[in-house]
């Protein structure tokens, strides 16, 4: 399950990307906003209004887990989501080889510039709606869309 700020134009670019390159449909997304992550990121001493982080949980059903390797933050969030979608994204995930403070600090400039840079995310249809399905609270960038868990587990 990645979790991410669904207000964010480079965020939703970013799903977007994931969704492209995921083949196998292994991934699944959830927003900071909304009730499942606000819950999870509560449940796991997080601070629920930090929309700075996007979040990576290794194992959405797995209720009480709340130690340290239950999730992966900033870059570390996003070469987890690389490596799940394989193919393509385990190429990609060869910024792992970069030291995680140059990476998280890189990642942290980007993310305080990212409206700036990138806007604010418009309400468009997802290009396949087929992908609606792997997001547990609706996608926000739909139009109307109401809050809804698929009901299917995923990473």
């Amino acid at each position: 399950m990645l979790l991410y700020d669904g207000a964010c134009g480079l965020c939703n670019r970013a799903v977007r990307f994931l969704l492209g390159i995921d083949r196998r449909g292994v991934l699944r997304f959830c927003t900071l906003q909304g009730g499942p992550g606000q819950a999870w990121l509560r449940a796991h001493g997080l601070p629920p209004g930090d929309r700075e982080s996007m979040v990576f949980v290794r194992d959405w059903n797995g209720g009480g887990n709340a130690g340290r390797d239950a999730y992966a933050l900033r870059t570390g969030a996003l070469v987890a989501a690389l490596e799940a979608c394989g193919g393509a994204g385990r190429v990609l995930a060869w910024i792992r080889f970069v030291p995680r403070p140059l990476r998280d600090g890189g990642y942290r400039l980007i993310a305080r510039l990212r409206y700036r840079l990138f806007g604010e995310w418009k309400a468009r249809p997802l290009p396949r709606p087929e992908w609606q399905d792997r997001f547990i609270d609706g996608p926000p960038f739909w139009e109307g869309a109401t809050p809804r868990p698929t009901g299917r587990a995923g990473q």
